[in-house]
């Protein structure tokens, strides 16, 4: 059993490790749009997994991944078991990102730099983390193999989700805001990397 059980250990961390690997980049802006919404008026709220989810507007990003956290336990792994930090503009330019520290932890995506390449509110508006909730298996899959540095393609709905319980988590509506709240919560429809 110890012997399985090791065996199980090596293949994750192997896993952990290749997907931790970034992707290759030339330098200049290659996703140069900011992400799109559209709100959404009388949404219809539908159930997963025993949540409620209320669409609050049509999203859509062209980005590159910058960060990628997987979480495994707690109500919100069971809904979104993956967070990316995405940037775009100048955020998606290599040049730019070899001069800027990124992490994520916690649900949070943080940024350091000792020398700003640019200014810091353009980094704040350039990037965001990403709270993503796979609209179905292929759509969790994709998600869960994209590598920090690919270029992505997300459709979907930013979202608030509410349990029995009086649970609540919903999506930030702007990409302006910065601290706690400022996360997008997305029901990812559509999710392709290259």
């Amino acid at each position: 059993m110890k012997k399985y059980f090791f065996i199980a250990l090596l293949v994750f961390f192997a896993w952990q490790h290749w997907s931790s690997r970034s992707q290759f980049q030339p330098d200049g802006v290659l996703a140069a749009a900011m992400p799109e919404q559209r709100d959404i008026d009388n949404a219809k709220p539908f159930e997963l997994n025993g949540y409620t989810i209320t669409p609050l507007a049509t999203f859509t990003l062209n980005g590159r991944v910058l960060s990628k956290t997987d979480y495994f336990f707690g109500r919100e792994a069971d809904l979104a078991p993956v967070d990316i930090a995405f940037g775009w503009g100048k955020m998606s330019d290599s040049a730019v990102l070899d001069k800027v520290s990124i992490s994520q932890g916690n649900r949070w995506y943080t940024w350091h730099t000792d020398k700003p390449p640019i200014p810091l509110r353009e980094i704040e508006l350039s990037s965001a983390n990403m709270h993503l909730v796979p609209a179905d298996a292929i759509v969790k899959r994709a998600i869960q193999n994209v590598r920090a540095g690919q270029l992505v393609n997300l459709q979907g709905k930013l979202i608030k989700i509410a349990a029995p319980d009086g649970w609540r988590w919903q999506s930030s509506l702007t990409r302006e805001d910065v601290g706690g709240g400022a996360c997008e919560l997305v029901y990812v429809e559509s999710f392709s990397a290259k």
